[in-house]
């Protein structure tokens, strides 16, 4: 990781939430505000709470789900105390815009490039631009574990080492072994089609806890733990959410088998990066420029719950869907709403993402539902 963003010094951790929170505590005052995507993960709403800060959402560019700079107005930009990126499905967000902002109001810029460990921008990885950047191995290494705090400031390690450290519970020899154990038991559940009876298995294991997109906010527990920010105790039931060892430190045969899939990153990259062409050309795709190697295309459909059933029919799952966005999910008690809220709507509502390694055939069972492709978004400044 060092060698692919530039010499930047990489600190390992068990999950990229734990990296996040590593980061917002080190570089954020507590009570500070966050500009943040409103189309995200709802655990990172959490993370926020949990680092003892006040997330803000800002507009989103309604084609790809980027932040949109232009649209966050300068009273919003004059009370921020960080900016943190998404880069959303591994569309990168406007890091040298952004950038460029955070040195001009002297906040730091913090990226999650969770889905982007491949994608560029303004001719540099994503990753490259902010003061920490965290990247995950769970997505396109499909080690399902583990990732990466990136650091343009190699002094900041040891102190984030011992962060780190403190944190982290010890290595369990269950939680090894059912890490161990879940590529093939997932294999077998493909295989004999009972993706139904596993997920209610994984429920009543702890392992799935989501029946809708969002999980539930449970918003009068959520109240009496704000005042314990920054910790991560009492956001655990929130924070731990589809998973479950996201702070416990890896054991021997976790490393070596995020080690082995990490190798062969490059072959995986080239892979997503093919099927994104490939979708981004279709009728559905949200355009842009040349291809990123995106873990998930949002191609746009007007109606997403249909195209979720048709590909389902040809037994493509769906997954890592954020609607709706965290300023409807989470009210005003939680986090400062957009200022601009239509255009995050709007692509949550429309955005299908779809593994690009299953273009073909995920192309073939919309075009066979008939599934119409969404109306065309309004750009920033009105541009189609």
């Amino acid at each position: 990781m060092r060698r692919r963003l530039g010499g930047r010094e990489c600190l390992y951790v068990p999950s990229c939430r734990l990296g996040l929170y590593l980061a917002l505590r080190h570089f954020c005052p507590r009570g500070g505000r966050v500009l943040m995507s409103p189309v995200n993960d709802d655990v990172i709403l959490f993370v926020v709470l949990a680092a003892g800060l006040r997330p803000v959402q800002a507009p989103l560019d309604p084609r790809d789900g980027s932040i949109d700079p232009a649209a966050v107005p300068g009273s919003v930009w004059r009370g921020l105390s960080a900016v943190l990126t998404t880069n959303l499905y591994g569309n990168p967000d406007p890091a040298p815009d952004l950038r460029a902002r955070c040195d001009l109001l002297g906040i730091p810029l913090i990226e999650d490039a969770a889905h982007a460990i491949g994608s560029t921008t303004g001719g540099r990885p994503v990753g490259t631009y902010g003061e920490a950047a965290v990247f995950s191995l769970s997505k396109h290494t499909g080690a399902k574990t583990g990732g990466f705090l990136a650091l343009a400031d190699p002094s900041l390690r040891a102190d984030l080492t011992r962060a780190r450290d403190a944190l982290l519970h010890p290595a369990r020899t269950a939680s090894e072994l059912a890490y161990l154990l879940r590529p093939g038991a997932e294999a077998a559940v493909r295989h004999l089609r009972l993706t139904g009876a596993a997920r209610a298995a994984l429920r009543a294991l702890g392992r799935e806890e989501r029946e809708e997109i969002r999980m539930p906010l449970r918003a009068d527990a959520l109240a009496r733990a704000l005042p314990a920010a920054p910790a991560l105790a009492p956001f655990h039931s929130w924070i731990r959410v589809d998973m479950h060892d996201y702070r416990i430190r890896p054991g021997a045969a976790r490393l070596r088998r995020t080690r082995a899939r990490l190798a062969r990153l490059d072959t995986v990259l080239a892979a997503h990066r093919e099927g994104t062409a490939r979708l981004l050309e279709s009728e559905y795709g949200p355009g842009g420029g040349p291809a990123q190697p995106l873990f998930r295309v949002p191609l746009l459909v007007e109606d997403r719950d249909a195209a979720v059933a048709a590909l389902a029919r040809h037994r493509i799952t769906v997954g890592y869907l954020y609607d709706p966005p965290l300023d409807t999910y989470a009210g005003g008690a939680f986090t400062d709403p957009s200022p601009a809220p239509a255009a995050a709507a709007r692509f949550a509502r429309h955005a299908l993402p779809v593994d690009p390694r299953r273009a073909a055939r995920a192309l073939t069972a919309l075009r066979s539902a008939g599934i119409p492709p969404a109306l065309p978004a309004t750009a920033p400044g009105g541009a189609r």
